[in-house]
């Protein structure tokens, strides 16, 4: 005898802000839905779409309906937003006035920390998420729903995912689009990603403006480990700004490891700094073996 069915809470999903990852995201949705049987609407909104742009994502790549009304593009079950964490956090005033009683709210922000002390404040349900994927172009029309298959994404629920209600059946649909869910609380979220997001941009960019006078002169090896040396800073503004603390800290303690590492150097500590290269050597292929499975 089959299991029952589970009743559905979500039939409509809306997303502020459709770039590379808010759309993608609902590709993904879109094709999971699909494909266990369910129907959803779809409705979005980004303040930098012309008619083109709101013709093109309507008409072949699975919005049901754009939205400039935040009554009505607030009126959902789920609301995802997805636009820098500064703008989020703004944006959750209007889903407080606008959504209905028990709407689920979450984003796709890179610090987790401020936005879900904002939404506690103003008694939203709020559960954050963070896709650990991308790529070098960005926009809607890099988009695509097998972006996130295969990567991890970070749902900041505590100890475990929900699996009830709208918050299990959004989740749900995620892991059925090929997500790996993950779960921490937002502040293990930043203190992780400060760690190995936020302080390797910050070495990158630093790296490149105290080498500007030589990189006329540099290899591709100087080009790799400078690339997160384009990033766009207004995106790395928000990032600072919400979890200035926990940078601070890496990079305090990043500084002492460097300095460590001087002291071997001028002392020709060949053997313990042959130790660190061959433990930078395992790790390495441990991240690119994990990469190719």
């Amino acid at each position: 005898m089959s299991a029952p069915m589970q009743p559905h809470h979500i039939n409509r999903i809306s997303f502020a802000g459709l770039g590379l990852i808010g759309a993608s995201l609902m590709q993904a949705i879109r094709r999971a839905s699909e494909e266990t049987g369910r129907s959803i609407e779809l409705i979005g909104w980004d303040p930098g779409f012309d008619p083109n742009d709101i013709t093109c994502i309507t008409g072949t790549l699975g919005l049901d309906r754009f939205e400039e009304d935040p009554a009505k593009l607030y009126d959902a079950d789920v609301v995802v937003l997805c636009a820098p964490v500064l703008t989020n956090i703004a944006l959750l005033e209007q889903v407080s006035r606008h959504a209905p009683a028990g709407v689920l709210v979450t984003d796709v922000s890179s610090t987790k920390s401020m936005i879900a002390e904002r939404a506690s404040a103003l008694g939203i349900e709020f559960i954050g998420m963070h896709p650990i994927a991308g790529r070098e172009q960005q926009g809607y029309l890099a988009a695509s729903p097998e972006l996130l298959a295969g990567h991890l994404l970070i749902v900041c629920s505590g100890d475990r995912l929900p699996e009830n209600g709208r918050a299990g059946e959004f989740f749900g649909l995620l892991e059925a689009a090929g997500c790996i869910p993950t779960v921490m609380t937002p502040e293990e979220h930043d203190r992780i990603y400060a760690n190995i997001s936020h302080l390797p941009q910050l070495i990158s960019t630093t790296l490149m403006t105290f080498c500007h006078e030589n990189i006329g002169r540099s290899g591709p090896g100087f080009a790799s480990v400078t690339r997160l040396a384009g990033s766009p800073w207004p995106v790395w503004r928000d990032i600072v700004s919400t979890n200035s603390t926990n940078i601070a800290d890496e990079l305090d303690a990043f500084s002492a490891r460097l300095a460590h590492l001087a002291d071997e150097v001028r002392g020709l500590k060949l053997d313990a700094i042959a130790g660190d290269f061959r433990e930078a050597n395992r790790l390495y292929q441990s991240l690119q073996q994990r990469g190719r499975t």
